[in-house]
């Protein structure tokens, strides 16, 4: 079950503040993720800018990857509303996630990176990418695997490119 987390509109936060605010919120935050990550079972694959992507299930097994997913994208919902509480900042993210197949390695000559590619990683981008504020959607695959062990409301089909219209949950 892959996981991205993203903070909505990121690029007017940075605008907004100096660099080493941008730089002190940002590690902060990260660093926060990290560490839920850890408590959850999620390895985390990377950041790129503002953006957190891990995985549940891999690279070790895990038979409750999806619940270990879910329990990741509500701690990291509390952790941004404490945030704001104690800093006056009024962020918000926006979180996808989707389960399912997907390969993971290292690949390159140089800079090596542990990464992870496939159909579920792009899905659990859109997941994101087509979600709302302060919200966590989910795809079909997670939405089954969760069972009724979560309160998931459907939302939508989001259109995914190379998939057309899939289901999604918040």
């Amino acid at each position: 079950t892959v996981v991205f987390a993203d903070i909505v509109g990121f690029t007017t936060l940075s605008e907004e503040r100096t660099p080493l605010r941008l730089v002190r919120l940002l590690d902060r935050l990260i660093g926060t993720f990290d560490r839920l990550a850890a408590e959850h079972g999620v390895e985390k694959i990377k950041t790129l800018g503002d953006a957190w992507r891990g995985v549940a299930g891999a690279p070790q097994r895990q038979d409750d990857h999806a619940r270990r997913a879910a329990e990741f994208a509500l701690a990291a919902m509390q952790v941004i509303e404490g945030l704001n509480e104690e800093t006056g900042e009024r962020l918000k993210l926006r979180i996808g996630i989707a389960s399912g197949g997907a390969v993971a390695g290292v690949i390159g000559r140089d800079k090596f990176a542990y990464d992870l590619w496939g159909d579920t990683v792009n899905l659990a981008a859109r997941m994101e990418s087509s979600g709302l504020a302060g919200e966590i959607q989910v795809s079909e695959a997670t939405f089954r695997l969760l069972d009724d062990a979560y309160e998931l409301a459907p939302r939508c089909a989001v259109d995914v490119k190379g998939k057309g219209p899939v289901q999604t949950w918040l």
